[in-house]
């Protein structure tokens, strides 16, 4: 009996000294209506450290809506994961996990406008005729100052929500949203009378990356790991399809005239020449 007493114990010593604890993973969400986007962001976060069996229990921290805020508390400590596009200033907060998580599809970006303003933009076909147009954007986003050193005008603003009221009251001429999130953010605002601009798309080299707070690197590695393996084993470019596919579809990507526009603040280190991490133009169509 004594030995069958003591197998047991044995056995489960042994089971005991399997378990792994949870780490505790603090993950920013901004206090503001979500969208299909982010989602998607969370299920590749949970995919990504699942792939590399990085024992995660995630707590969410309500955050405002503010960018560099959000990054702000990143360095210092009060969350572990955000997710935003990349520039030189937010890589020195942050350790940056290099692998773009919209394909580079965050710096394509089509125009949203007021209904009552849809005419004004039928005759444009060069940059030019665009770039003296009233763009709305948020002061701390890093399309700011691209689209301010392309030229661009620009109305930056601090409330994300107001932007699309003003829009609507003539305060602002376009809202150039990603090819990702516009259809969304039409979609939980169909009351106001605004369309996606039908012919044109403007576009600059940038991603959109996971930043880990900079003194947890074993997360930073197991992330970085897990997307990769993703990558490889095609179930990144799964879920990116079952999210974004029809999105993509349904702009026309293919027939809209490009404007060009370049990005001085994008780091060095972003991988461009890793095509199988980017959007390649015969994707979505």
């Amino acid at each position: 009996m004594m030995k069958n007493i003591l197998a047991v114990m044995a056995l489960m010593g042994a089971f005991n000294s399997l378990i792994v604890h949870a780490t505790v993973v603090k993950v920013a969400q901004e206090q503001r209506v979500l969208y299909q986007r982010d989602d998607y962001l969370a299920k590749i976060l949970i995919q990504a450290l699942k792939t590399v069996q990085y024992p995660a229990e995630f707590q969410y921290i309500d955050v405002h809506p503010h960018q560099q805020r959000t990054l702000l508390m990143l360095s210092q400590g009060k969350v572990d994961i955000h997710w935003s596009m990349t520039s030189s200033a937010r890589e020195q907060l942050a350790i940056p996990i290099r692998v773009p998580l919209f394909k580079g599809l965050i710096g394509w970006r089509v125009l949203l406008i007021s209904e009552a303003r849809a005419a004004q933009f039928l005759p444009i076909n060069t940059p030019e005729q665009l770039k003296p147009l009233r763009a709305l954007q948020g002061h701390d986003w890093p399309d700011t100052k691209i689209l301010t050193q392309n030229g661009y005008a620009v109305m930056p603003h601090v409330n994300y929500e107001s932007m699309f009221g003003l829009l609507v009251r003539g305060r602002g001429d376009y809202f150039p949203r990603s090819v990702i999130e516009v259809q969304s953010e039409l979609a939980v605002r169909e009351s106001l009378p605004l369309m996606i601009e039908p012919h044109l798309i403007l576009k600059y080299p940038t991603a959109f990356y996971f930043f880990v707070n900079q003194d947890k690197p074993e997360l930073a590695l197991a992330l970085e790991k897990g997307l990769l393996m993703m990558h490889q084993n095609g179930e990144f470019n799964r879920i990116f399809e079952q999210y974004f596919a029809d999105f993509l579809s349904q702009l026309n990507l293919a027939s809209r005239l490009v404007f060009e526009l370049e990005n001085t603040n994008l780091p060095d280190t972003t991988p461009l020449m890793r095509k199988e991490l980017w959007f390649q133009p015969n994707e979505g169509q």
